[in-house]
C-alpha cells in the first residue's frame, strides 16, 4: 500500500479530518477530534503510526518484522507500521480500522451522539 491508498483508506471513513498540526512532514488523521493515524511523509520505506490494543500490538510486533513500537509516540498504545513492505492490504487496513474504532469506542456518549455513533 502506497501513502496515497493509505490517506484515501483513512478519508473514507466516518468523520475523519485530515490535518498537519506538528509540521508539513506529519500528516494526521482524526476522528471526531481524536487522532487515530499519524504518517510520516518523510519517511521512505513509508511508515506511520496507529492506534492499537496493548496486547495485539505486542502480538504484531512478534510476528511482523515491519511492525515496531510507535516511533514518538506510547510505545504502549501505538505501533509504527512500514505500509509499503511485505504486509498484505488487508492487513494494513484491518490495523486502521482496528486503531479508527479504538478511539471511536473511547469517546465520550455525548460525544458520540452528536458525531452518529452508536453507544
Amino acid at each position: 500500500m502506497n501513502i496515497e491508498e493509505f490517506r484515501d483508506y483513512c478519508l473514507a471513513k466516518n468523520h475523519v479530518t485530515e490535518s498537519f498540526p506538528f509540521d508539513e512532514e506529519t500528516l494526521v488523521f482524526k476522528v471526531a477530534g481524536k487522532m487515530f493515524a499519524l504518517a510520516g511523509l518523510e519517511y521512505h520505506p513509508a511508515t506511520v503510526s496507529l492506534k492499537c490494543d496493548p496486547e495485539k500490538a505486542l502480538e504484531l510486533r512478534e510476528e511482523h518484522d515491519e511492525i515496531t513500537p510507535g516511533y514518538h509516540m506510547s510505545k504502549i498504545h501505538w505501533n509504527s507500521v512500514i505500509i509499503d513492505g511485505n504486509l498484505s492490504h488487508k492487513l494494513i487496513r484491518e490495523l486502521i480500522d482496528d486503531s479508527y474504532n479504538l478511539v471511536v469506542k473511547g469517546l465520550t456518549k455525548k460525544q458520540k451522539k452528536e458525531f452518529g455513533f452508536k453507544s
